[in-house]
């Protein structure tokens, strides 16, 4: 789907740009300045092959001209009048289908409005760079450009005169390379950030997502790596905008804990936090080592959407989700289970509540007998409720698995098959002798392993890396098979 490795990396057009900071040289050098003015239209030709090519790619990815015939083609349904009275029949506030229908309409509409003008100031950003270019060609290649300027005067005022208007055409074109290279430059970074935006198109991404850390071979350290993952997701989520709840979790003996389910609510929360399933390696000095030895730990970290139980809406819920979200339901494959697959059992709910909670048996432990996966659901006062909502991550869980149509997606995502030990690991943070963040699915490392830790944006790096290395996976597996 992406092929993500520029030939022309941001730092070269830093690199680039740098040739062109200094003033012009001074009278009598015009040829080393004519030469100068040629190298930096040699990187901007190189900079604007690059980037013309990445949104020729962009563009075929998003097909532009499908986008525009369903743009007409919502326009045109938007404009029924059947519809707004069907809107205003259901009543002002929303409660009716036809308001909520109006309003997925509107929102896909500017939703598609907006990818189309994304893919044209793309296209505007590579035309300003070519008429740039154009332009610097087009003073070289002109009788008084610096590098065709006679050298045959005879006067010493004439010779004054010609090296200031040369050492003034090459300050002008040197201007000219300057700001082409710092608008590819940023249309580099604005076609990283849509790639990311695209890779985050799935069935599930735009919804929230159910975070399961358990903590693996390791003993006390594996606990308290656990603990530290936790506080890691729930830091960056809440950097985000997420809602983050603690829905189940299991301390440990002496520290940290042995399992936790983390609820994230919001846009795009499982498109991101999808790739950070598999097994997460430490290695550290162990506070619970009394001769400080360095210490290796493991914790098992699984991800599935949250999917709405059945008969509640799926698309308008939660005030902050994207125009996306209703367009990716749409899209979402349905799952019957049937009753003879599944075992219900029953339990009680401790902790604030009140008596509901300690003598009613609300909480739902649900089993699919064919697969082998389990789920809970204990957050709701009524079992009811928690039926419904384990009911839907259980088909969360199914369908996450169906997407890749591979049967080891079923094994990675059933508890059992996330084995946090020794030579499983997705991804490991050294913090003793050095401190290091490798993951091996990105190929991507970084020495701000604190960064990482903390949530911050290092983190989002590593989120990024193994999205584009999934995409770039699937791509290469698909021209395979054709």
């Amino acid at each position: 789907m992406y092929n993500n490795t520029s030939s022309f990396h941001p730092r070269a057009f830093a690199k680039a740009r740098a040739q062109f900071t200094t003033a012009p040289r001074a009278s009598g050098s015009s040829a080393a300045a004519a030469a100068d003015t040629g190298a930096g239209a040699g990187s901007l030709r190189r900079a604007l092959a690059d980037a013309r090519a990445r949104v020729a790619e962009a563009e075929r990815i998003a097909d532009a001209p499908a986008l525009r015939a369903r743009l007409a083609e919502r326009e045109r349904e938007a404009e029924d009048p059947q519809l707004w009275q069907e809107s205003a029949n259901g009543g002002g506030g929303g409660g009716g289908d036809g308001g909520a229908r109006a309003r997925r309409l509107l929102s896909e509409c500017a939703s598609l409005r907006q990818r189309l003008a994304a893919l044209a100031s793309f296209a505007a950003a590579v035309d300003d760079a070519s008429f740039a270019l154009e332009l610097l060609q087009a003073e070289e290649s002109s009788p008084s450009s610096p590098s065709s300027s006679s050298s045959s005067s005879s006067s010493s005022s004439s010779d004054a005169a010609a090296a200031a208007a040369a050492a003034a055409a090459t300050a002008e074109h040197a201007e000219i390379v300057r700001e082409a290279l710092d608008g590819l430059a940023a249309l580099s970074a604005r076609l990283d950030a849509w790639e990311l935006d695209a890779l985050l198109g799935g069935p599930h991404d735009s919804l929230g997502a159910l975070v399961t850390i358990t903590a693996g071979a390791g003993g006390v350290d594996a606990m308290d790596w656990a603990a530290m993952l936790e506080r890691m997701y729930a830091r960056w989520a809440s950097a985000r905008g997420y809602a983050v709840a603690v829905e189940d979790r299991v301390p440990g003996e002496e520290a940290g804990i042995k399992s936790v389910d983390l609820l994230v609510e919001g846009d795009l929360a499982y498109g991101w936090l999808k790739g950070e399933r598999g097994t997460h390696r430490l290695v550290r000095q162990s506070p619970f080592n009394a001769k400080g030895l360095r210490q290796t730990s493991f914790a098992g970290v699984e991800v599935v959407p949250i999917l709405q139980p059945e008969g509640e809406g799926g698309g308008e819920g939660g005030g902050g989700a994207s125009s996306s979200a209703g367009a990716a339901a749409a899209t979402r494959p349905s799952l019957e289970l049937p009753e003879r697959d599944l075992r219900w059992t029953f339990q009680r709910c401790g902790g604030a509540g009140g008596q509901n909670v300690n003598k009613v048996e609300s909480g739902v432990r649900l089993a699919h007998l064919p697969t082998g996966l389990a789920v809970k659901a204990t957050q709701e006062r009524t079992q009811q409720a928690n039926r419904a909502i384990a009911l839907a991550r259980l088909k969360a869980k199914l369908l996450a698995a169906l997407e890749d149509q591979r049967a080891s997606e079923l094994a990675a995502l059933r508890g059992d098959a996330v084995r946090a030990s020794w030579g499983q690991q997705v991804r490991s943070y050294v913090l003793h002798p050095y401190t290091m963040v490798k993951d091996a699915r990105g190929r991507w490392e970084t020495a701000d392993a604190l960064g990482v830790l903390e949530g911050g944006k290092a983190l989002d790096g590593a989120m990024a890396a193994v999205l584009r290395a999934t995409a770039k996976a699937a791509s290469e597996a698909e021209q395979g098979r054709a």
